[in-house]
């Protein structure tokens, strides 16, 4: 067999160990490193790597019928709505049943990659987690960044939080009502309303633990149910094909029947429209609104002390503040000639090429509905043709096009927060990857030839 290109693939998460797999089944020659000792990324809780932004209670929000790996179906027998800690085992078993563990170098952090003139990857390692060098630098011809987006924590600032006399701590610190702080007989405030905020809130509202429970938002939103009519919400899907632009106005008229006004039960009113916005689904919060265990309330004006003000003029004593406020997209490994991000943007192609640069793969860089698991995966279907020269990419400009085009399908319709800026609609993702993957096949038998050159092999492993 000819010479393939070498990869390196940063991070042993979903994102990471799905990467590694397809790579290995195309026989492409990678090493995989993981900071922590455990694959799983964020769904390895209290993962050493201090990077997990799991909780105790945490159940994923996505069914396991839109979570499930194409070629390792999950267990039949796990909940609609599986518990982390079977999530994490589902991706140990997944590691072990295709002999990834072998393939994945754990305790190693990548602390920088860099690019020389003739394109070709520096990786700086450090090993030190196990006893080797803290600084050791390998060559490869292409990079898969697979390090997720949901460890890097965004902070809002409000006038005098810094000296705020209380606790004030965000969310991916959250472990449970007494860890890493007792939440007993406290006046809290959850700030926001996505998913993590509405969990968090519902539990932590639950009598005896909090005094008082408050939610702060800047607008209101709409809450999706995780059934409808008895059924999983996101188990049935339309077909692909049907313009996402009918599918929203089908969606919001069945929502709207099923849970009516969020201001019907004390909630804000929003100023969108249903699916104009990342969803927020929970099956319990706007219960426990309606049951008074959580006070709705604006978003917050100023901190005076230990009292809160908030945007309607209302103060109140708090002893936490929980921000559930969202992620930076962040690669600090990476330098910004090698990659920039504006308001957590990054323009791709199909959400993984940066057209100057060929040889670099984002994965997972995105916020598909209704999963993110096994997005990768998808992904791999097209990145693996174009490492073994069956797939070619067009050419920059025409690239270019696409990126703006799809974000304006996918995103267009959203109100403008850093929180939107990598939406898309996981069935329509896939349903365009296959109709470019036969185009980019075109434009393979028309320019033959690896599009990603194998030399790193000449170049073996050195000390830096």
């Amino acid at each position: 067999m000819a010479a393939l290109p070498k990869c390196c693939v940063i991070g042993a998460g979903p994102s990471g160990f799905s990467t590694a797999k397809a790579l290995q089944d195309r026989g492409i020659p990678f090493d995989c490193f993981e900071m922590s000792d455990v694959v799983g990324g964020t769904w390895a809780y209290k993962n050493k790597n201090g990077l997990s932004a799991c909780y105790e209670s945490l159940h994923i929000d996505t069914s396991k019928f839109r979570m499930s790996f194409e070629d390792f179906p999950i267990p039949s027998d796990f909940p609609d709505f599986p518990h982390h800690s079977q999530i994490f085992q589902y991706f140990n078993d997944y590691v072990d049943h295709f002999g990834l563990r072998e393939k994945i170098t754990f305790n190693t952090a990548v602390t920088h990659v860099t690019q020389d003139k003739d394109g070709l990857w520096h990786v700086t390692i450090d090993r030190s987690a196990e006893g080797g060098p803290s600084s050791e630098t390998r060559y490869y011809d292409a990079v898969f960044v697979c390090n997720g987006h949901h460890w890097d924590a965004r902070w809002p600032e409000f006038e005098g939080m810094n000296d705020f006399t209380g606790v004030q701590m965000h969310s991916h610190s959250y472990l449970t009502p007494f860890e890493p702080h007792d939440m007993r007989d406290k006046r809290i405030v959850v700030v926001g309303m996505g998913n993590s905020a509405m969990d968090i809130a519902s539990e932590l509202a639950q009598r005896p633990i909090a005094e008082k429970l408050f939610v702060s938002t800047r607008r209101g939103v709409w809450v999706m149910p995780k059934y409808i009519n008895g059924k999983v919400a996101d188990k049935g899907a339309m077909p692909a094909w049907i313009p996402l632009s009918v599918q929203r106005a089908l969606g919001r008229r069945m929502i709207k029947k099923l849970i009516g006004n969020p201001e019907n039960y004390g909630l804000p009113k929003p100023d969108h429209e249903p699916l104009d916005a990342h969803p927020s689904v929970s099956g319990e919060f706007l219960t426990r609104v309606g049951c008074g265990d959580i006070t709705p309330k604006p978003n917050i004006k100023r901190f005076d002390g230990g009292v809160v003000e908030f945007a309607d003029g209302s103060r109140e004593e708090i002893d936490v503040v929980i921000y559930a406020t969202g992620y930076n997209v962040s690669f600090p490994f990476m330098d910004e000639n090698v990659v920039k991000v504006v308001d957590n943007h990054v323009p791709l192609y199909k959400r993984i090429f940066d057209p100057g640069n060929p040889s670099l793969f984002f994965m997972a860089l995105a916020q598909p509905l209704p999963t993110l698991v096994n997005f990768a995966e998808q992904q791999m279907k097209l990145i693996g043709r174009y490492l073994t020269g069956q797939y070619a990419l067009p050419d920059a400009d025409e690239m270019k096009r696409t990126i703006a085009a799809d974000d304006h399908m996918y995103t267009g319709h959203f109100y403008k927060s850093a929180r939107h800026t990598m939406q898309l609609d996981f069935n329509r993702y896939v349903w365009e990857m296959d109709k470019e993957i036969k185009r980019g096949a075109k434009r393979a038998q028309a320019k033959p030839g690896l599009p990603v050159p194998p030399r790193a092999a000449q170049m073996g492993v050195a000390a830096e």
